[in-house]
């Protein structure tokens, strides 16, 4: 049955892809940004745009919305520790004015896209959700803030809710893509020496307890995290909160990334070992078990050449995007 969706935060990479999902499958979508960091052409065709921010929310939303999929949040982790009163303020404090307005308009079910960075340095991999919420920097600790206001919500107010904490998204889902600025993700950082835009990938750390001593990390496929958010708004149940993690399961390194990245490409990428950054787990790689068990959901795109051949062609088709528009300037 359709249904009416508003998505905090839709002209984002995730977002955008979970927005185009939902019109695949016969919703209507209302996409809620103010383009901080996401972008105007990342709106899918037929989802209606209101520019604004989240804390605007009372003025759109009202008893006819089914419900809410929220993504309007910052997240990058670096800038949260030199930051943390830019993610306190929005990501908390927009959330809370979020959940105030869909208390007003009588709307009671959500999916809020919460991070893995709420466990901080796992004890055990894979991850399970009954393991210690320790978050390293303040970016997991404003998403484990708002998953604990969702609680509250839930069982005072009767909110139907489901956080879904992913690890690392990567690959393309037709005209969208990874786009940030700046970039900080590794497949698009790889790609980008494969286009010629930098000259080198530089590998923090390979010293690790791992294989062949490089971080190893969760790459889930985005388009597979944009069907468990529509799986998860079917899940969410009035009163309830449930808390999944979305991963495929497989850990790979940062040089099986490099190495998958020079096989899909055919470039040659060079790397160059850099000292490890602070906090960073040698593995972190997620448990799914409860995501397959309470949401029915099966990622059939693990595969990492896939992921990366997705990716790649993202990067081209923009990169050939841009050199038309500038030419057509010219």
């Amino acid at each position: 049955m359709s249904g009416k969706y508003l998505v905090t935060g839709g002209a984002g990479y995730v977002g955008g892809v979970v927005a185009q999902h939902l019109l695949e499958a016969g919703h209507e979508v209302v996409v809620l940004d103010n383009l901080s960091t996401g972008f105007r052409e990342g709106v899918p065709a037929g989802a209606s745009f209101v520019e604004g921010d989240i804390r605007e929310a009372a003025q759109w939303l009202d008893s006819s919305y089914d419900g809410v999929l929220h993504f309007a949040a910052f997240s990058q982790v670096g800038e949260s520790v030199v930051k943390p009163e830019k993610y306190w303020d929005n990501n908390v404090g927009g959330t809370m004015a979020l959940l105030a307005a869909m208390r007003a308009a009588g709307v009671r079910r959500l999916v809020f896209s919460s991070t893995a960075a709420t466990y901080g340095e796992p004890e055990q991999v894979p991850i399970t959700e009954s393991a210690p919420t320790r978050p390293t920097n303040p970016y997991g600790a404003s998403k484990l803030a708002v998953d604990h206001m969702i609680t509250g919500e839930a069982a005072a107010h009767g909110l139907g809710a489901v956080s879904l904490r992913y690890f690392n998204v990567a690959g393309a889902y037709g005209q969208h893509g990874e786009r940030h600025d700046p970039e900080s993700h590794l497949i698009p950082l790889v790609l980008q020496v494969a286009q010629g835009r930098r000259e080198a990938i530089s590998v923090y750390g390979d010293d690790y307890p791992t294989p062949d001593g490089t971080c190893v990390r969760d790459y889930i496929h985005v388009a597979d995290l944009a069907e468990a958010h529509l799986l998860a708004l079917r899940a969410a149940e009035p009163g309830e909160h449930l808390i999944c993690n979305l991963g495929n399961g497989n850990g790979f390194s940062v040089r099986e990334v490099i190495e998958t990245v020079r096989k899909v490409t055919g470039h040659p990428i060079p790397e160059v070992v850099a000292p490890r950054r602070g906090g960073d787990p040698a593995v972190l790689v997620a448990s799914a078990a409860a995501a397959h068990e309470k949401l029915g959901w099966n990622p059939s795109r693990t595969d990492l050449a896939g992921i990366v051949a997705d990716a790649w062609q993202f990067a081209r088709q923009r990169a050939e995007s841009t050199t038309k528009g500038q030419g057509a300037r010219a």
